[in-house]
């Protein structure tokens, strides 16, 4: 962190801390370079390994060792390894500063620094900076407003690179109060956590090997745990994994297993959307209804009760998408260029809504459930407020929408469609992205690649309705989700891959091949812990099933019949249950088979081996990883 991104961050921030003195854990980060002046008493012993063929280094270990026996409550046997290993935590000189700033005696925290090993100068004067700014807020706090102006003219303005930050200190001084102050400086003063956040934000200049960050040992083994749970390829329950032996879920306990057909549409369905406390399932269809189906809760190894709650008609045409409200008291449909609303208890239209001039091709609620938008083929983006009126229309957006989300931190809006419009064709779903009508609203014919529309992907800031980031591709784009970190983004990209994008950098970040959509739209989705699956439908009426984070494809699921699989959707409260539905006018419910099935039972035996020979593999996969049939990257044919 540099001292221009320092002088723009908060005096303080909010944190169940208070100033005083403590064993040494303060919160912080790493930092880079070592300084001999600030080494730790033992360092004689550095870059000894802690047993023959480590590459652990002891010095560290013991360390670590020490800070967590002090953190733990044993602070005899912290002393006892400390006078036995000939290592100290660390230096005098540092227990010294640490204890100045505890005890804001700041002449003394400032002569403590050039021991330390600040060798940056920049960092030196942007650690003076936040000493200095301490010492100011404290002598304002206590009234001592002429010893305050000295520290303002002498000490920070030197230091300052910001003159706008600069002016905000100075302006403090008008303050009538303490409390005042305090309100306005968004600091909780000098009997508060000020003094501990101010080491803390410190110690982010100083070399970790000179002052250790706090509660080390536990944040490594954190650190180990989220690596095995990324690692782990059928991880699906969020459960705490034990220190004492190395994680592995077994395929016994992932929904393979078709438990449930819902059969009531009596045309393809063309998508599935869980409520959000997952007790109730929409389906969308192009026999022009959407029917709310209640998922009971398991009441046994694969038994649940599964039926038709609620059937919503009078839509003129097929239904092609679905959203529900955050408190799963609304379902949108849309149909056409109409957007309807319905009353998920009562089964009531509500409100119906046309101000789109093509068909609508998404519909999403906002995560603050402040509203919902719509996207069509229009190029219309419109934001509603959750009685249907409209709050905000954008700009026509350079792209047909064919799909849109947006990210659950309600930073970015994520669009994909095409540049020009499609060749006319009839039929219901006709302008929909992949051409004329046929199953899902889609063609048999393929434009060819001289005639094929550009697709783009479009991210916007929510906000500012701003541009961020612009992706040009060639291939249809056939759906997008976001991730719930909001990091990252599925895409569908006919005709065989799912692309994984970090939205954060702009770049794909990983190709998924095997399944098949040349003809069809095809809706896939994020599932298990963490969002560590990714899923998709096909056209050769399957469900793959990839591992996100390797990219290993772990599934190839048959059971629906003839047609496309068009679309799928993971539970968001159950961890090992997902629904598909298909042009064979079916939905499945898919969950871990039971105990006493023989084959899976046999399975069970043999799953540990498999998935640590799959992890094996998947760690020699080189630059984008794929599923079947593809190359990795910098790979020959």
């Amino acid at each position: 962190m540099k001292l221009s991104e320092l002088e723009h961050a908060p005096a303080s921030a909010t944190a169940s801390l208070h100033n005083g003195h403590g064993d040494g854990a303060v919160v912080a980060t790493n930092g880079h370079a070592s300084s001999s002046r600030g080494a730790p008493a033992g360092s004689h012993l550095h870059n000894t390994p802690l047993f023959d063929s480590s590459t652990i280094d002891r010095h560290e270990f013991v360390r670590l060792m020490i800070q967590a026996l002090r953190d733990t409550g044993y602070p005899e046997s912290a002393a006892s390894l400390e006078a036995e290993s000939g290592y100290a935590l660390e230096a005098p000189h540092v227990a010294a500063f640490r204890r100045a700033v505890l005890d804001g005696a700041w002449d003394d925290a400032v002569g403590t620094l050039e021991h330390i090993g600040l060798a940056d100068a920049e960092d030196l004067r942007a650690t003076r900076f936040l000493l200095s700014q301490q010492k100011y807020l404290e002598l304002l706090e206590q009234q001592e407003v002429a010893p305050a102006l000295l520290v303002l003219r002498g000490e920070l303005a030197p230091y300052s690179i910001d003159q706008e930050k600069l002016h905000s200190l100075s302006s403090l001084m008008m303050c009538a109060s303490a409390h005042d102050l305090r309100e306005r400086a968004k600091w909780d003063g000098a009997a508060g956590t000020s003094r501990r956040r101010l080491l803390q934000h410190v110690q982010t200049y100083i070399p970790a090997s000179v002052m250790l960050p706090p509660r080390r040992l536990p944040a490594l083994l954190e650190q180990a745990r989220a690596h095995q749970r990324r690692q782990c390829l059928y991880h699906t329950r969020n459960v705490t994994i034990s220190l004492l032996e190395d994680h592995v879920c077994s395929r016994a306990d992932f929904p393979v297993l078709t438990t449930h057909i819902l059969a009531e549409h009596e045309d393809e369905v063309w998508h599935v959307q869980w409520s959000h406390d997952g007790r109730s399932l929409a389906s969308a269809s192009k026999d022009r209804n959407a029917i709310i189906w209640s998922i009971g809760p398991e009441t046994g190894p694969a038994e649940r009760e599964c039926n038709v709650d609620k059937v919503l008609r009078d839509h003129d045409s097929p239904v092609t998408a679905l959203a529900w409200s955050l408190d799963d008291s609304i379902l949108l449909t849309s149909s056409e260029m109409v957007i309807k609303m319905w009353n998920a208890k009562t089964g009531v239209c509500i409100r119906e809504l046309k101000k789109h001039d093509e068909p609508v091709s998404s519909l999403v609620y906002l995560p603050d459930g402040a509203g919902f938008v719509s996207g069509g083929m229009d190029r219309k983006i419109i934001i509603w407020d959750n009685d249907g009126s409209i709050r905000d229309a954008w700009p026509l957006a350079p792209i047909r929408v064919c799909d849109l989300t947006v990210s659950p931190d309600g930073n970015r809006l994520v669009a994909v469609g095409l540049l020009r419009s499609s060749e006319s064709a009839t039929g219901s779903n006709s302008s929909l992205p992949l051409g004329a009508a046929g199953s899902n609203g889609v063609g048999n014919t393929q434009p060819t690649p001289a005639t094929s529309p550009k697709r783009k992907i479009v991210v916007y800031d929510l906000k500012t309705r701003q541009e961020l980031n612009v992706i040009e591709v060639i291939g249809e784009l056939t759906s997008v989700r976001v991730s719930r970190d909001s990091r990252y983004a599925i895409i569908n990209h006919a005709p065989d891959e799912v692309h994984l994008w970090d939205l954060q950098s702009g770049r794909l970040a990983r190709k998924f091949t095997g399944q098949r959509q040349g003809q069809h739209i095809i809706r896939s989705c994020f599932g298990g812990d963490e969002d560590s699956f990714v899923l998709s439908g096909s056209e050769d009426g399957n469900v793959y099933v990839w591992h996100r984070d390797t990219g290993v494809l772990l599934e190839v699921l048959a059971g629906h019949g003839e047609g496309s699989v068009n679309s799928v959707g993971w539970n968001p409260r159950e961890p090992a249950l997902f629904a598909s539905c298909s042009d064979d006018h079916t939905i499945r419910i898919w969950e871990a088979p039971p105990p006493g099935i023989p084959d899976f039972d046999r399975e069970r035996e043999r799953e540990r081996e498999r998935i640590r020979a799959l992890v094996a593999a998947s760690e020699d996969i080189d630059g984008l990883t794929i599923g079947t049939g593809g190359k990795g990257k910098g790979r020959s044919a």
